[in-house]
């Protein structure tokens, strides 16, 4: 039964408390992808262990050529020391005959003198005197001959000698300078992507850096000079044909020909790399125009070391 008389109004319904609020929970953090580890170092690294051992080559070449001539020098020495030796043993011997006969002949006349008397004994004593002049001044004479011919023998070792070690000297600072220019260079290269977009090796913009690279050793390089006309030239095992020059922008146009295959490389600049595939190689040939003349195009093709056929 309700106690609210008549005349009152009812009152109004409870509102239910609120739910309490949700529990929070750490999120964990978003994840990323760790990118693939890149093959650059391990690139740079190759191609420094290749230019190190292209370098070693060099060197070693140049310290067997320097062996090579000291061991001819050696013996040329050797030779000319012995000639020298017969020389004077011939001579020795003749001035050995010489002292020996006026040795002879002066104990001849010293006995002569003992045995004679007055006069007779003065002109001996006389010729004695002379004989033993004549006999000192041979004997002076072979002594005089023996050590300028020593002395000889000495001068020509020491001048041979110190030839050699100018010329190994001369063969060290080149070996260095070399080594030296040869870094520089290769330092100096620079790497891009072909129009395969393929990366390429080093481009060699010049004869400088090419002949580098064909230090370095690590493809086959076959240089051009390719004037426009109908028959295509051939570079290396492919076919080249120019097809149009402009020398005014480097630009250029070819055809290239390759397991009985033609490629058009069109409109294309100096110093890029044009690459393209033949059947006997993995890795793509490379063609690389460096100058561009009135109908004339000059350059190099590099090919792979390493044949293999692609499956």
């Amino acid at each position: 039964m309700s106690i609210l008389g008549s005349g009152s109004s009812p009152l109004p319904p409870e509102t239910p408390p609120p739910p309490p609020p949700a529990p929070s929970y750490p999120q964990a953090p978003p994840y990323y992808a760790q990118p693939a580890p890149s093959k650059l170092p391990l690139l740079l690294m190759g191609i420094g262990l290749a230019v190190l051992a292209a370098v070693n080559v060099f060197l070693y070449l140049q310290i067997d050529h320097t062996r090579s001539e000291m061991s001819k020098t050696r013996d040329a020495l050797i030779e000319e020391i012995a000639k020298v030796r017969e020389a004077s043993s011939v001579t020795y011997q003749t001035n050995r005959r010489t002292v020996d006969e006026l040795q002879r002949r002066l104990d001849e006349q010293r006995r002569q003198a003992a045995q004679a008397v007055g006069q007779a004994k003065q002109d001996a004593m006389k010729s004695i005197e002379e004989t033993r002049k004549n006999l000192e001044a041979a004997q002076a004479q072979q002594q005089q001959l023996l050590n300028s011919q020593i002395s000889e023998v000495k001068q020509s070792t020491t001048t041979q000698f110190s030839a050699v070690n100018t010329e190994v000297s001369g063969v060290k600072t080149d070996v260095a300078s070399t080594k030296s220019q040869l870094e520089k260079t290769i330092a100096e290269l620079k790497r891009t992507n072909g129009d395969l977009n393929v990366q390429s090796g080093l481009i060699a913009t010049n004869g400088k850096e090419l002949a580098a690279l064909k230090a370095l050793g690590e493809r086959n390089y076959f240089e051009f000079h390719i004037q426009k006309q109908k028959a295509p030239t051939k570079v290396g095992d492919v076919l080249v044909q120019l097809k149009k020059a402009d020398p005014k922008h480097n630009r250029f146009t070819i055809e290239l020909t390759a397991d009985d295959k033609k490629v058009e490389k069109k409109d294309r600049t100096i110093n890029e790399p044009l690459q393209f595939y033949v059947s006997k190689a993995r890795q793509p040939y490379e063609l690389v125009v460096n100058s561009v003349g009135k109908n004339t195009i000059a350059g190099y093709l590099a090919t792979p070391k390493v044949q293999e056929s692609r499956n």
